[in-house]
């Protein structure tokens, strides 16, 4: 048995050994893995604000194994290596295959993302999948299905948050924008992305008021007057008259719900419903929602928009058009304004404490995001 002498054990340690230095401050503050490969001088710097002292040194015990299989022509990782080549950023990998340690790291498409995303989602009403797939459907306005994710930016997505704002109300652009972070946030946990590119973006801020608009009564009759069936009349009267959100509220309202008796209707909140008591609320049939409710019914549907049962409910385009016609032009976030308007009417009239009841949102909510000054408060004394 030959036994390899000292020496030759000893050069090829160093041949396949890696060293780690660091820095300390300044704008280049982090950490370079040196070492030689084909006689060349190697170096990968790892950012001191993007990885720890124990990933550096993980990451150059990894080249040094890397190093030594790629010499010694071992296919098969062992288990440690294995497994940080399983769970390690692919930012990590990407810089290893650049230097010729690890087969080029491929980057996830939008499609991917979404597709896996979802596809993983199991714990969640069909509600909710139903609202990201909705959400999937804006962000690809934005970023091509085929795109790599790391093309996600900042400036990006803060470029699709204002062409958002531009068709939607803040509060809906708001959830579009959380739906993302949540996606974003499980790419970054499956390691697809470093970081989020969500991190820059503010979750909150002062609300613009700029899509807000009260639809009056004038406004409302020269809607329904333009309408292109009695269904599209019912539609704006819940919105308008019974101040129902949209399309949500509407989707679950049944013939059964209206009690023609006692002149009222029960309205389904899934937005609310995992609060206590408020999966449900009663709210009058006003005699303008009552007229355009009669002239719809009919014995045998089982929902009152049965017509639109088993669509997409995109409503938003349809509505403009009936819109124009009216001579409106185009009204921004028009169901949202609708609900507000019917709010600002049932404080007037009815008092806070009805709107509350009848509209389905709190003091504050209302306050914030509902209350518009109208045009005798400003003629008031």
């Amino acid at each position: 048995m030959v036994v390899p002498s000292a020496a030759f054990l000893s050069t090829l340690f160093c041949k396949t050994m890696a060293t780690l230095t660091i820095n300390k401050s300044g704008k280049t503050a982090g950490y370079n893995v040196q070492w030689c490969d084909d006689k060349k001088r190697r170096t990968i710097y790892l950012s001191g604000k993007q990885y720890s002292k124990k990933t550096a040194v993980q990451f150059k015990d990894i080249i040094e194994t890397l190093l030594y299989n790629k010499r010694n022509n071992v296919a098969v990782p062992d288990k440690t290596t294995a497994h940080w080549l399983r769970t390690a950023h692919d930012d990590l990998k990407t810089k290893l295959a650049t230097v010729g340690l690890l087969t080029a790291i491929k980057s996830k498409t939008c499609k991917q993302l979404w597709d896996t995303f979802l596809k993983h989602k199991r714990d969640v009403k069909l509600a909710t999948i139903n609202k990201y797939i909705e959400c999937r459907s804006k962000f690809y306005e934005e970023f091509a299905p085929d795109e790599s994710i790391e093309k996600i930016t900042s400036e990006r997505l803060c470029e699709w948050r204002t062409s958002l704002l531009n068709e939607y109300a803040e509060s809906t652009v708001t959830l579009h924008l959380k739906r993302v972070r949540t996606v974003l946030n499980w790419a970054v946990e499956q390691n697809w992305l470093r970081k989020s590119p969500m991190q820059k973006l503010p979750r909150s801020g002062m609300r613009s008021r700029t899509n807000d608009r009260f639809i009056t009564m004038e406004e409302y009759a020269k809607l329904l007057d333009a309408c292109p069936s009695q269904e599209w009349r019912v539609i704006i009267a819940l919105a308008r008259i019974g101040g129902l959100r949209c399309p949500s509220e509407l989707q679950r309202l049944r013939w059964s719900d209206v009690d023609w008796a006692q002149n009222r209707f029960l309205v389904h909140a899934p937005k609310t419903e995992h609060h206590e008591n408020h999966a449900t609320r009663l709210v009058p049939l006003f005699d303008e929602l009552r007229l355009e409710l009669e002239s719809h019914f009919d014995n045998i549907s089982e929902f009152v928009l049965q017509n639109f049962c088993g669509t997409a409910w995109n409503l938003y385009k349809p509505f403009q058009e009936i819109s124009e016609r009216a001579g409106l032009g185009n009204i921004k976030s028009p169901f949202v304004n609708m609900r507000r308007s019917r709010s600002n009417d049932v404080v007037r009239r009815y008092g806070r404490e009805m709107e509350k009841l009848w509209i389905g949102h709190t003091a504050d909510v209302m306050e914030k995001y509902y209350l518009c000054p109208m045009e005798d408060d400003f003629a008031a004394e």
